[in-house]
C-alpha cells in the first residue's frame, strides 16, 4: 500500500513517522521542505508538491492548520486531488468546517476518488507512538480500504456516520477541550493567588470529578511552565472559532467557547502563538 502524508506539522510529522517504520512505502510533503528530511532520512520519499506526492498513491492524508492551507493543498495549483488517480482516497485529517469538509468530499467524487473525513484525538505524543483515536465519516467500504494504514497510527478507529461526521465530532471535542483548558487556567491562577499550594491543588482537581485526561495532563505542564507546543494556542482559537461556527447552524450559541476562544486570542497577542496551550494561564500569573 502506497500512502502520502501532506502536512507535516507537530501531528502529521509523527503520524508520518508511524507509517513509515510500520512499512508503507510513503511520501511526503511539507510547506517548508526543511520539515520533511528526517523522514527522508527514515525511508519516506519526499515530495516537491503535493500533486508529486499524491501521484500514484493509494491513500493520500493532510494533516493541515485550517481551511485555506486544505484547500489549498487539494485543490491548489499543484494540488494532490488533481494527481490522484481514480479509486484511490482521500482522507482529510485536520480540523476543519464542517462545510468545506462537504464540498472537499464532493470535489474527490466528481473526480472518481474515495473521501473520509478522518481527524484524529490526541497531541503529539499519541502521535508518534500510534495510539491516536480517528473519528471518520464517509462510506464504510472505504474504511476497510484505509483500515490498515489508520490502524498503524492509531489505538481505535470510530465509524460515525457520513461524510463530515468526523468533522462534526472533532469540533465538538475541540470545544470541550478549549472550555477546559480557559477553565483550568483561571482556577489554577486562583489557587496560587489564594496562597494554596498549587502542585496540591492540581492533585485534588486531577483525582476528583473535573479530572479528565486533559485537565490532568495540562495542569502538570502550567505547574512546571513546560510550554513546548503540543497544541499550538492559535490553533485552538481558530478551532473554536469553526466549533461556534458549527453549533450556530444546529442553533446552539456557545457562549462558553466565545469566552475561552478570547483567552487564546489573549494569549496570542501577548507572544504565545508558538507556544502550548497551556501557556495561557501566563496572562492569569501577571
Amino acid at each position: 500500500m502506497k500512502v502520502s502524508m501532506l502536512g507535516l506539522g507537530i501531528m502529521g510529522a509523527g503520524m508520518a513517522g508511524q507509517i513509515v517504520a510500520k512499512g508503507f512505502e510513503v511520501s511526503v510533503w511539507n510547506r517548508n521542505p526543511a520539515k520533511s528530511i528526517q523522514l527522508g532520512n527514515l525511508g519516506a520519499r519526499v515530495a516537491a508538491t503535493p500533486a508529486d506526492a499524491a501521484r500514484g498513491a493509494d491513500l493520500v492524508f493532510a494533516m493541515l492548520a485550517d481551511d485555506d492551507a486544505s484547500r489549498g493543498v487539494w485543490l491548489g495549483a499543484e494540488g494532490a486531488l488533481a494527481a490522484m488517480r481514480r479509486d484511490s482516497i482521500a482522507i482529510e485529517s485536520s480540523t476543519l468546517t464542517i462545510e468545506w469538509v462537504r464540498e472537499l468530499a464532493a470535489a474527490a467524487s466528481s473526480r472518481g476518488i474515495g473521501f473520509l473525513d478522518a481527524p484524529v484525538t490526541g497531541s503529539k505524543a499519541q502521535a508518534e507512538s500510534g495510539m491516536l483515536a480517528f473519528l471518520v465519516g464517509g462510506p464504510a467500504e472505504l474504511l476497510e480500504r484505509a483500515r490498515p494504514a489508520l490502524a498503524a497510527m492509531s489505538s481505535s478507529i470510530a465509524h460515525l456516520g457520513p461524510s463530515g461526521s468526523g468533522a462534526t465530532m472533532k469540533l465538538i471535542n475541540n470545544f470541550l477541550c478549549g472550555v477546559q483548558v480557559a477553565s483550568l487556567a483561571e482556577a489554577m491562577a486562583m489557587a496560587e493567588r489564594s496562597g494554596l499550594d498549587a502542585r496540591q491543588a492540581a492533585a485534588v482537581l486531577g483525582a476528583g470529578s473535573p479530572g479528565s485526561p486533559l485537565v490532568k495532563i495540562v495542569a502538570q505542564r502550567m505547574l512546571d511552565r513546560a510550554y513546548e507546543p503540543n497544541f499550538f494556542v492559535p490553533l485552538m482559537a481558530k478551532d473554536l472559532a469553526y466549533a461556534r461556527q458549527a453549533f450556530g447552524r444546529a442553533g446552539i450559541e456557545l457562549k462558553s467557547a466565545d469566552v475561552a476562544r478570547e483567552a487564546f486570542l489573549a494569549a496570542e497577542r501577548a507572544g504565545f502563538g508558538e507556544k502550548d496551550i497551556a501557556s495561557i494561564v501566563e496572562l492569569l500569573r501577571r
